[in-house]
């Protein structure tokens, strides 16, 4: 089951590879095993063929003497190689009882006769434990008491290493066919899906916001995936564009009746004015954070690099005005050079309410520092305010928690904040600044959203 599972999680390509390495290691040995065989059948039959013409030779050479009425034969038969000791070629021609005559080739040695009649093939070990292939024929000649058997081996060393030569030059080609088709195959499937290839480098550029749509430049079949792919996100934009639109049209249409109902809080008596206050402050507190929140939802998919000095400069520029007016000193540490990917809108968002926050509870000084940080960016922010206990830290990120009651705001900046940094898979950590006050520090991601992210949902 475990290599099922790892094997369903291949890609095309080693799919695609692995069965045609299969298939090469297949075929290729079945065809080198047929052929063998077949030359080897092929090889054996001719050299019977030649065996057999010998031996007629042989029989045609036989004669008898006319006088002494024994059987005469010619040693040599034509071939040299029947006269060379242990050569391989050998004849024989014997009755059993005193007919004796062989080639000189066999020297002393005699090969082994059988009782059947008629023409004989067989495969025996003769001199030396040569590997001979033998003919044998018996006959009746006039004047002979006994049959006479008439035989003719030749070694088969000559026959098998024929046959090895071939198979070694056949092995051999067929390595380098199995090697030529598999690097042809591998040629053919790296080509085949370059296309693929192409559509995924396309749709890791629109995720990470380099692009906006994907090449349909493709193939038939994937020019249609292409351009319908290229429509979803289309409606994903319009969509997007139109929550945007909308929750920006419902912060405006429930601005002015919420301000009626506070007004209307104070002509209320006392103990009434103070519980509609709360419940008018309570749906506010909701409405902003949930119109915050959609506002900013869905962008990060998409979203693409920007330069952050650029993007904040118009949010820093005038919150530094303001902090002018309050007597507040405000620093900022930009690198003109930094970059992340995040929409322009959530990061003024992002930014601008830390800075509020930390304006609004600094005594003389704020500090804005972005840095390079594990493959991101770091956003930190310090004051010279009252800071903050770390139990109230852990609890001033919830939604509408405020440390003061008495100054004016929903409550809303940090949780907006957080919801943000949640949404681009960065992280936001509170803790001391070296001036006194409360620390944020942001990390955002520079590159692509981490996979399991909240963007997600």
């Amino acid at each position: 089951m475990g290599l099922m599972a790892n094997m369903s999680r291949w890609t095309l390509a080693r799919r695609l590879i692995v069965a045609s390495v299969v298939l090469v290691m297949v075929i290729v040995p079945l065809v080198g095993v047929g052929l063998s065989y077949s030359f080897r059948e092929s090889a054996s039959a001719s050299f019977d063929e030649r065996l057999a013409s010998m031996h007629k030779v042989l029989l045609a050479a036989m004669e008898q003497d006319p006088v002494s009425g024994q059987v005469v034969v010619d040693d040599s038969l034509g071939d040299s190689r029947f006269g060379r000791v242990f050569s391989g070629w050998y004849w024989q021609i014997s009755d059993g009882q005193g007919l004796n005559r062989v080639s000189r080739s066999l020297w002393d040695q005699r090969l082994p006769l059988t009782a059947d009649g008629g023409t004989r093939w067989r495969t025996l070990s003769g001199p030396r434990g040569q590997s001979l292939r033998l003919v044998e024929r018996t006959l009746r000649l006039p004047g002979q008491p006994y049959p006479i058997h008439v035989s003719l081996a030749v070694s088969r060393q000559e026959l098998q290493a024929e046959v090895a030569r071939f198979e070694w030059l056949l092995w051999l080609s067929l390595v380098a066919l199995g090697a030529l088709l598999l690097g042809g195959l591998a040629l053919q499937i790296r080509w085949g899906l370059a296309p693929l290839r192409a559509l995924h480098r396309d749709l890791a550029a629109v995720k990470s916001g380099d692009r906006g749509h994907l090449d349909t430049r493709l193939p038939g079949e994937l020019a249609d995936v292409a351009s319908t792919m290229n429509d979803v996100l289309d409606h994903d934009r319009r969509m997007i564009e139109r929550g945007r639109a909308a929750a920006g049209n419902l912060a405006h249409a429930l601005k002015t009746p919420v301000s009626v109902l506070q007004a209307q809080a104070d002509r209320l008596p006392v103990t009434e004015r103070r519980q509609v206050r709360e419940e008018v402050a309570r749906i506010d507190a909701a409405v902003r954070h949930h119109l915050a929140r959609a506002s900013a939802a869905g962008s990060a998919v998409l979203a693409g690099p920007v330069r952050v000095a650029e993007v904040l400069a118009p949010v820093v520029n005038g919150l530094e005005r303001l902090a002018g007016r309050r007597g507040i000193t405000l620093k900022r540490d930009i690198p003109a050079q930094l970059t992340l990917r995040i929409d322009p809108q959530d990061l003024q968002e992002l930014t601008g309410n830390l800075l509020e926050n930390a304006m609004d509870w600094a005594s003389s000084r704020v500090r804005l520092t972005f840095s390079l940080a594990e493959g991101g960016g770091c956003l930190r922010l310090v004051d010279d305010g009252p800071g903050m206990t770390e139990a109230q830290r852990s609890t001033v990120l919830a939604r509408g928690v405020r440390l003061d009651e008495q100054r004016a705001g929903s409550g809303l900046g940090l949780a907006i904040v957080e919801d943000l940094v949640t949404l681009y898979g960065g992280r936001l950590t509170l803790g001391e600044s070296d001036l006194g006050g409360l620390s944020v520090e942001v990390w955002l991601p520079g590159a692509d959203l981490p996979q399991g992210s909240d963007a997600r949902r």
